[in-house]
């Protein structure tokens, strides 16, 4: 193998010509963060005018390799060959950087190169940046050695690593099923739930769609009847300072049925104002925007914290039970109910006003504990089972990692290797 600096066997970055080319009305592929996955995964199917993408995004064309430049993206690995571009050119997303192979690389082996344990470890110890915005920058991929073999060899590791990787992707492509249809029947559960599917008598047709019938001496009414609703805390630059700083909660620390306590910032609440914005057991948290509705229970773990303006707190003041409200807020998620009733034209929210004037079903309180009880259960049994095939998950793509890392760096021998046997020894 002989040794390279990639920006002497690739072009970092480049002008696409064909994209000047077209006219302003002409339609090119378009990639955003979210089409850009290795293998089955990647989706080409959007497009765009030429006039619509001409700035604020990435130029490509076919033969060109895409390496995502943001974590935690770059780290999982999603670098595709851009191949079957309509017009043969596209444009994406700009945390996107471009490689375009010369004469003596194979675009092929250049995306296994780039997938990687070596160049994954090496893009990721050279970002830079604050966290959980941290890209790897230009330089290190012009300044990256690489080694390579002849072209010759190139193809044949590229041929071996198609059919060996395309195996472990329909692995994978399986499990990603499951965890959809895992995920559809939970949500299922949930909708029969909150709606008294399986109660006994009379039925009268709830008044929203997505809801359907509920039984007849369930009431459907406003959160607002049941609950009271206050956003958080606005933030600014002059509120990261001052006499009374506390730790506050986030959109991003609000996933479903789950806090995360870990990166936690502070803002200043002075004692007039805490009262208002302080957190208690018991509440439930529910995200404004991002994913409008997202919610979790606070459990306590912090005495002393706050919220942010993008959550909204909601407090019980009537007989119902804010685990059951929880549930109602996940069925609806599911529906899209807030994402089709929010702006969609720029982000989705979920306002103050809409979340007190949204009518959800209300029994008794002794038939919210009982059905409550028993999507817990439900829960904690979804969450096994999707915690097995996320581990699977996991497996699959340590493997194909694992090989790829192997076979590009001559650890064995395609010309005689059985990927099966492979994998079983490198793990």
């Amino acid at each position: 193998m002989t040794e390279y600096r990639l920006r002497h066997v690739a072009e970092i970055n480049p002008p696409t010509p064909g994209f000047d080319r077209l006219a302003s009305d002409q339609e090119l592929t378009f990639l955003p963060m979210e089409a850009i996955w290795s293998g089955s995964r990647l989706d080409i199917s959007q497009r765009r005018q030429k006039a619509a993408v001409i700035t604020g995004y990435t130029r490509f064309q076919n033969g060109d390799v895409l390496v995502p430049k943001i974590t935690p993206t770059f780290e999982a690995g999603r670098s595709i060959l851009a191949e079957g571009l309509h017009n043969g050119v596209g444009a994406g997303s700009t945390e996107l950087h471009v490689l375009r192979p010369g004469p003596n690389l194979d675009a092929r082996f250049l995306l296994y190169l780039v997938n990687t344990h070596s160049f994954l470890k090496l893009g990721a110890a050279a970002m830079y940046g604050v966290a959980g915005q941290q890209r790897v920058p230009d330089n290190f991929l012009r300044d990256l050695t690489v080694r390579l073999p002849p072209t010759q060899e190139q193809r044949r590791i590229a041929d071996f690593l198609d059919a060996e990787t395309a195996r472990i992707d329909e692995l994978a492509s399986r499990r990603n099923a499951q965890l959809e249809l895992l995920s559809e029947r939970f949500s299922t559960s949930i909708l029969l739930g909150i709606t008294g599917a399986n109660e006994r008598g009379g039925r009268r047709y709830s008044g929203a769609a997505w809801l359907g019938s509920v039984p007849a001496d369930w009431a459907v009414i406003p959160i607002s009847y049941q609950f009271e609703v206050l956003l958080g805390k606005m933030l600014n630059q002059e509120r990261v300072r001052g006499e009374h700083l506390k730790p506050y909660l986030r959109n991003t620390n609000v996933q479903w049925d789950c806090i995360t306590t870990n990166d936690l910032l502070m803002m200043d609440f002075p004692p007039e104002e805490q009262a208002r914005y302080r957190l208690s057991t018991g509440d439930l948290l529910v995200c404004e925007g991002g994913e409008p509705g997202r919610a979790a229970i606070w459990d306590g773990e912090i005495s002393e914290i706050y919220y942010q303006k993008a959550l909204h707190r909601v407090r019980p003041r009537s007989y119902s039970s804010s685990r059951w409200l929880f549930y109602c807020l996940r069925a609806a998620t599911a529906q899209n109910v807030f994402a089709v009733e929010g702006n969609t034209t720029t982000i989705a929210h979920l306002t103050r006003e809409q979340m007190n004037a949204h009518r959800f079903p209300f029994p008794a309180r002794d038939t919210q504990d009982r059905i409550t009880s028993m999507l817990d259960d439900l829960s904690a049994q979804h969450k096994m089972a999707k915690e097995s095939l996320s581990r699977q998950q996991t497996l699959l793509n340590e493997r194909r990692c694992t090989l790829i890392t192997a076979a590009v760096t001559g650890q064995i021998d395609v010309s005689t290797a059985s990927g099966r046997a492979i994998e079983e020894e490198l793990t």
